[in-house]
């Protein structure tokens, strides 16, 4: 499969506002890519949009709550009317539930980080991929999940915002096999710790999820992330996923120990097995 070529290809990015999104984002337009930043935070949106702008890409601003099928529907209809054509999409926007037992969560709880996290990168293979078929020139899909899409964090507790990750990863990679000799390019990202403000997720809770509201809990992830990747490293990591075809894009070489414990534990199991 030919390497993608990025300048002058559109590009669609969810949760851009600030973090992992922007870093992408700003990674696209110095590559010379032209971003639609979709995101549910408006003011930080629209600032991020004019970051984005200044480096000299055509930037454009979409508020999006991606957990809500008929507005992704909507905002991938007006990206390629802003656009022309979209070659790369980013099902970036996430969300976190950390740092207590499972069973402490509450209903609304566990359908906001499903449908976010979850759901929003089904509706944005459902609505966005199209946009890609559309013109047959191919294009790449990226799915944000997480090393806690392979791992469950035994400190932060991370059981909910792990379960969507794994789902992620499977998604992304049933999407791998459907789009085999399509032309249409797929990775999943499986960051490390990013420093940005995934803990304070909680504060942009749509309403038919209860709203907004801060959860005690998250300061360990608070200090974890205090202290991670810069999003613009992963921002160009992501870009040279892209170019060389991976399907999983990791960014902390010192993850793969933890994965490894886990997957040792999971081939031992098979020596038990009469």
């Amino acid at each position: 499969m030919a390497t993608i070529e990025l300048k002058g290809k559109g590009a669609i990015v969810t949760g851009a506002a600030s973090g992992i999104g922007l870093g992408i984002a700003r990674a696209l337009a110095q590559a010379g890519a032209n971003v639609v930043l979709a995101d549910i935070q408006e003011e930080t949106l629209n600032n991020a949009r004019n970051e984005i702008a200044a480096l000299g890409a055509q930037a454009f601003a979409l508020r999006l709550d991606v957990s809500d099928g008929d507005a992704v529907r909507a905002a991938a209809a007006q990206a390629e009317k802003l656009l022309g054509k979209v070659h790369l999409v980013f099902n970036n926007a996430g969300v976190e539930l950390s740092g207590m037992p499972l069973e402490g969560y509450e209903g609304r709880e566990w359908d906001w980080i499903i449908g976010v996290n979850v759901y929003g990168v089904l509706h944005g293979i459902r609505h966005f991929l199209p946009l890609i078929r559309k013109h047959g020139e191919g294009g790449h899909v990226v799915n944000t999940a997480s090393v806690a899409g392979f791992w469950v964090n035994p400190d932060i507790r991370f059981g909910p915002y792990s379960m969507t990750k794994y789902a992620v990863v499977a998604l992304s990679e049933a999407l791998e096999q459907d789009l085999k000799d399509s032309g249409i390019g797929v990775s999943v990202l499986c960051p490390g710790p990013v420093r940005s403000r995934l803990y304070e997720s909680t504060v942009n809770r749509p309403l038919r999820f209860g709203g907004a509201y801060r959860r005690a809990g998250s300061e360990r992830l608070r200090d974890s992330l205090a202290s991670g990747m810069e999003p613009d490293e992963v921002g160009a990591r992501v870009l040279r996923g892209i170019r060389e075809r991976e399907l999983y894009i990791f960014t902390h070489k010192q993850t793969k120990e933890w994965l490894a414990v886990r997957f040792r534990r999971i081939l031992d199991a098979f020596d038990r097995v009469v």
